[in-house]
């Protein structure tokens, strides 16, 4: 451990992955108790087109994903609300996300190696300019978790009841989505737009059935998720595999033993 410390993107590898895990963990927690699991596929292929805008205009590509994303997200909550399914809002939007970048990719010639990048992550290359990003933007993040808390809880549970008690679950359901847009971003380094759902799905799948509570479910999805990251980046290092999908295989293996333990207990 101390060895792969030594090496500077190494440092920059474990910081920004685990600033991440921790973001989309929590964050996943009230998206898969939702049934909303694939939003975070949804808002990566949307935000493809983003990342693509951005290379063929000449602007950072976090930046314009995230402006992507973020009103992808705003537009799919005003869809909702004029009674259109949540999953036919998601597909249109991720439609017109794929569509654009596909269009773009092709009046710039073709992908780069910038883009492939972005598609199936590349934690090994984040510089100190994505840790300042991700920190500054996660924990702006981590914080509207933290002060819409108790309504989110609720909402997630009985949303029918916390409208009625006048809470306005119409605005709490957009700050989620764009919570969930920038996570979605962010992690997009770490493991790629093509495996983005994993960081927000999986830890929260393997907390939710260990845990009697939601803030231990919570506190357990950042766990395993953190160390995903570190696992990953170890078998990465050490037998020279891709970062981002030895982080997602990690918490594959450690879904299945969940699923193995459970039916062990219930024996």
């Amino acid at each position: 451990m101390l060895e792969i410390l030594q090496y500077s993107f190494m440092q920059r590898a474990f910081v920004g992955g685990i600033l991440i895990a921790i973001l989309c963990s929590a964050i996943g927690v009230f998206l898969v108790l939702r049934r909303m699991a694939l939003l975070g596929d949804g808002l990566a292929h949307i935000s493809f087109g983003g990342i693509a805008a951005g290379m063929f205009f000449k602007v950072y590509p976090i930046v314009s994903a995230l402006v992507f994303s973020v009103l992808a997200a705003i537009g799919i909550q005003k869809l909702k609300q004029m009674k259109i399914y949540s999953d036919s809002a998601i597909a249109i939007f991720f439609s017109f996300g794929l569509a654009l970048g596909v269009v773009l990719v092709s009046l710039s010639h073709g992908f780069n190696a910038d883009l492939m990048s972005y598609l199936f992550g590349s934690i090994l290359s984040v510089s100190e300019a994505d840790i300042l990003l991700i920190l500054a933007v996660g924990l702006a993040t981590l914080a509207m978790l933290v002060l819409f808390y108790k309504e989110l809880f609720y909402i997630t549970f009985d949303e029918e009841s916390a409208r009625a008690a006048g809470v306005p679950v119409e605005r709490l359901n957009t700050v989620l989505l764009v919570l969930t847009s920038v996570a979605v971003v962010l992690s997009m380094q770490v493991v790629g737009i093509l495996l983005v759902s994993s960081f927000i799905v999986i830890p929260a799948s393997i907390a939710l059935p260990l845990c009697r509570s939601f803030r231990q479910a919570v506190l357990m999805s950042v766990l395993f998720a953190v160390a995903s990251v570190v696992a990953g980046l170890l078998l990465a290092y050490y037998f020279d595999l891709a970062a981002g999908g030895a982080i997602v295989m990690v918490l594959v293996a450690a879904f299945a033993a969940m699923l193995v333990y459970k039916k062990i207990a219930a024996k």
